[in-house]
């Protein structure tokens, strides 16, 4: 199935946690036209995102929408992560936004979420999608460090190891992350769900 997105970090990160249920075709391969991201919601611009590139392809198709969520900034950046510090996918742009507006907040004040929504459908909507959401809890470090991962992950600290995502392995992180929980409940819901598999 076709995964739209753009991000090769979270390709990487879903063919590593699908490896063996699914083949993803990133939609690059394809020349598919990505969909603009409109919603108000990780779910909303999920779906927008999969149907977009089901529509186009005529393959079933996947789609990510995540992001982190700062306690101390009324959930921001949300649904804006990627594009927080104004162009889309300038990780460090984002990081260097996000620590200036925590300036002056003690550790304790930190907390942060990356959530995580995949949404698979099928070409014209044939059957209803599969929605599955994942969180990772967690606190917003003071200064980046680390060369793990992608996005935000130099300066996010796992809330029960305090661990920096961007320290941990690729199966270590798929262990934690709210990918790596979203994932496992579509592999589930693809148990019941046949038809979509592809």
């Amino acid at each position: 199935m076709v995964l739209a997105t753009g991000n090769s970090g979270k390709l990487r990160e879903l063919e590593e946690l699908l490896k063996g249920r699914m083949r993803l075709i990133a939609m690059s391969e394809l020349g598919l036209e990505a969909a603009e991201e409109t919603g108000s919601s990780f779910e909303e611009n999920a779906l927008l995102k999969a149907r977009a590139a089901a529509a186009q392809s005529g393959l079933p198709a996947l789609s990510d929408d995540s992001g982190l969520e700062v306690d101390a900034l009324a959930g921001a950046p949300g649904v804006y992560s990627s594009r927080y510090a104004g162009l889309e996918g300038d990780a460090r742009a984002n990081i260097e936004k996000l620590l200036r507006n925590l300036r002056g907040v003690p550790v304790e004040q930190r907390a942060a979420r990356f959530r995580c929504v995949l949404a698979l459908v099928a070409p014209n909507d044939e059957v209803p999608p599969l929605i599955a959401e994942g969180a990772w809890e967690g606190q917003i470090a003071q200064k980046a460090q680390g060369g793990r991962g992608f996005g935000y992950d130099p300066v996010f600290l796992d809330g029960q190891t305090g661990k920096r995502a961007a320290r941990m392995s690729a199966k270590e992180k798929g262990r934690r992350s709210h990918r790596g929980a979203a994932a496992r409940k579509l592999a589930q819901l693809l148990e019941s769900r046949p038809a979509l598999r592809g």
